[in-house]
């Protein structure tokens, strides 16, 4: 009995790339099927006899048990599977069984910030947890030097200009803390150093930033620079959470 996927549905399961990035590569005339370039992204791949590439790469068609993991990342870390610089990557700071997988983070974290980031090679929670669309929230912990004036919290709860558009709403909580000011911050975008951003557009250095939820998923007590795999629970929570 022969097995069957749509072609950008099987790519993105198998986790060689974003649901974007696989997309590109179809429509850029990159993806093969039996030596014939793929047009279409739901045609139906075969996968015990059908012979699939991308650039003239033989793609392994075997899918791969999903793996999920939650890693503190560490502050100098790139959120990234290599590096040509040959710095540190989420990838190389994995336990060793992890390091061989074909997994990716979902979503990223910038240099310099630390916490929850998520790594699978299940592409379709990828596409679905990074997508604006879904808008699910992300929590972050942000210090900063002064405490944020009246007129500059509502800014962060009504949008900010930026140069890509006006930020959605934020929700903004002040916490206590020995040595800084610290805020709860909740946003539903995910644009490339977004809160960082943000407060330099109101003349706030940040010191430090941390992800600690990602819709229900929480950090917890993980300690920085370790990881675990997610309950099925857990996983399952994620899912519900973006459908």
């Amino acid at each position: 009995m022969e097995i069957t996927r749509p072609l950008l549905k099987l790519l993105t399961e198998l986790g060689i790339g974003s649901r974007r990035k696989m997309s590109s590569a179809i429509r850029q005339g990159k993806v093969q099927v039996n030596g014939i370039v793929a047009e279409d992204f739901s045609y139906l791949v075969e996968i015990n006899s059908d012979v699939v590439s991308i650039e003239g790469k033989q793609v392994e068609l075997r899918t791969e048990s999903k793996v999920y993991l939650m890693l503190n990342k560490p502050e100098g870390v790139l959120s990234t599977t290599k590096d040509t610089r040959d710095r540190k990557t989420v990838i190389s700071i994995l336990p060793e069984k992890y390091r061989n997988l074909r997994i990716y983070p979902v979503g990223r974290l910038d240099k310099n910030s630390t916490g929850l980031l998520l790594l699978s090679n299940d592409g379709q929670l990828t596409y679905q947890l990074t997508h604006p669309k879904y808008e699910h929230e992300k929590e972050y912990v942000v210090l900063i030097g002064m405490r944020l004036k009246p007129d500059d919290l509502r800014k962060l709860e009504t949008g900010i200009q930026l140069e890509d558009g006006i930020t959605y709403p934020a929700e903004v909580m002040e916490l206590s803390h020995p040595f800084a000011f610290c805020y709860s911050i909740i946003i539903h975008e995910g644009r490339k150093r977004q809160l960082r951003r943000m407060f330099d557009a109101l003349g706030y250095q940040v010191y430090a930033l941390k992800r600690i939820r990602i819709g229900k998923l929480k950090l917890g007590k993980l300690e920085e620079g370790r990881t675990r795999e997610l309950s099925a629970y857990e996983v399952e929570m994620l899912l519900k959470d973006i459908r």
